[in-house]
């Protein structure tokens, strides 16, 4: 027996993991593509004849893969147990690879192309739907399959390479919008609502074409994931729960050494006893958290920055918003590599209180200062300020504390049932922010700006005190551990 079998081999851990976490980099492309696309997108279908494309079409059209995202992850726990979570993850790929195809070309085989209807608009959203369950089932599944493979010294560090993943798939395509549009422009306000023909000559190609390679560029990672996710194997603790329990011990023999494997298998197993409990065996407490953990991780609001970042940023009066967006997805990558090297160090609920505490200084001070003369720099930086201090807590950490607090035989419709309110929260926020911020008590006033990020601010110190006291520390847990920790809480009722 050499001495890979007898340790466990790192290289195929890391190997597994990277595979997985390409998942998380399409829920974040395919998140972030809207915000490069969705200028040219409304100019395309403010051409249309047959009916009339308003702000609350467009506002439909930029959130409506989170209808799919929210259908996505509620049957994540469905498909999880029944199919595996190698085999979900494939449907996730196709999805992807079918939306971005269709996104791109929404005339495909049934319209005329270049010509927006109706019709097409509902095309359209149909394909972004798809794209929406691929996002949803990735974002359940891929923190739960790198859950299930890592060693409980190293899991909360994995797991939070998948938020880096999806904060790297944003900046990616941030950069790649920003390559796409090359010398062309984005359309001007004054430029929606008129015909192709009158639009500024230099934004004409962003409108009749643009916005396609944006949606399109995804077919790219999409087609890569779902071929290499083919080539993993099935989690441990899923094998096991069907009853494959020598398939679950070669892989984890692999992963962590043959001893050590044996009785990481007898713990799986001696949790496994009952396959199916009920979703409150373990009290509502447990349900809560979860639910709770992911309502604030969107309700903070960051996705509403996030998906907008070019128009805020025009807003702000900058000359190129492209740009300062892509710087800020750099600062975004920066602070998420904070909670991968230092979440197994500090712990998850010191990370998710100071991240908080931050976020909300940076939403007060973008609350007082957006919209005044000679304070644009300043808003901007509590803007990044804000952005940051979500990148190295709430971002990561959730996605850490939800693949691992709940026991193993009511995981995946646990996770499922926090992903879903994960998803409808974020189409609260995403479809809320630009008519909160367009508020106004009289006219030309800045309510609608102070008021949206004072609320936001107020929901970060919220975050803070939740997460404080009924959160638990889960460093260092085994996943069998939570299944005693949450009887204990039980039981000292």
């Amino acid at each position: 027996m050499n001495q890979q079998t007898e340790q466990g081999s790192k290289a195929y851990l890391i190997s597994i993991v990277m595979v997985a976490v390409l998942g998380g980099l399409l829920f974040g492309y395919d998140t972030a593509v809207i915000s490069g696309a969705e200028k040219g997108l409304q100019a395309f279908f403010k051409t249309a004849q047959d009916f009339d494309y308003t702000d609350g079409w467009h506002g439909f059209t930029s959130a409506s893969a989170l209808i799919g995202c929210i259908i996505g992850s509620a049957i994540s726990g469905f498909l999880a147990t029944n199919l595996g979570r190698k085999k979900s993850l494939i449907v996730a790929g196709l999805l992807f690879f079918i939306s971005a195809l269709g996104s791109m070309d929404p005339e495909f085989l049934f319209f005329e192309y270049g010509q927006p209807t109706y019709t097409l608009a509902l095309m359209f959203n149909f394909y972004r739907v798809i794209g929406g369950i691929g996002v949803g089932l990735a974002s359940a599944i891929c923190p739960m399959y790198i859950g299930e493979v890592a060693p409980s010294n190293i899991r909360g560090m994995l797991v939070s390479w998948n938020q880096f993943a999806i904060i790297f798939g944003q900046l990616v395509v941030y950069f790649v919008n920003f390559f796409i549009l090359g010398d062309h422009l984005q359309p001007l306000v004054e430029d929606i609502g008129k015909q192709i023909a009158e639009i500024t000559p230099a934004a004409q190609w962003t409108v009749t074409t643009g916005w396609r390679y944006m949606f399109g560029s995804e077919a790219v990672p999409a087609g890569l994931f779902a071929l290499l996710i083919c080539f993993v194997p099935e989690t441990p603790r899923y094998l096991v729960s069907i009853g494959e329990d020598k398939k679950a011990e070669g892989i984890l023999a692999k992963i962590n050494g043959t001893a050590k494997a044996q009785q990481i298998l007898q713990d799986i197993k001696d949790t496994m006893v009952v396959k199916t409990e009920k979703l409150l065996t373990y009290g509502a407490l447990c349900i809560f958290v979860g639910i709770m953990l992911s309502v604030f991780q969107q309700a903070v609001g960051i996705n509403a920055v996030l998906y907008y970042a070019p128009r805020i940023f025009g807003d702000m009066g900058m000359d190129n918003p492209m740009i300062l967006t892509v710087f800020m997805g750099i600062i975004n990558i920066t602070f998420t590599l904070v909670a991968v090297f230092t979440v197994e160090k500090w712990g998850r609920k010191p990370l998710l209180i100071s991240g908080s505490l931050g976020m909300a200084l940076g939403a007060f001070g973008v609350a007082v200062t957006f919209g005044h003369a000679g304070l644009e720099m300043l808003t901007a930086a509590s803007l990044l300020v804000y952005s940051a201090s979500f990148m190295f807590s709430w971002g990561p950490i959730t996605w850490v504390l939800i693949a691992e607090i709940f026991p193993n035989t009511i995981r995946g419709g646990a996770v499922a049932i926090a992903v879903a309110f994960q998803w409808i929260s974020n189409f609260i926020v995403s479809s809320s922010f630009v008519p909160m911020f367009n508020m106004h008590l009289s006219e030309g006033d800045d309510f609608g700006h102070w008021f949206t990020y004072g609320l936001y601010g107020i929901i970060c110190v919220v975050a803070a005190l939740f997460v404080w006291r009924l959160v638990p520390e889960t460093k260092g847990k085994t996943l069998e551990d939570m299944s005693k920790m949450w009887k204990d809480k039980l039981t000292n009722k």
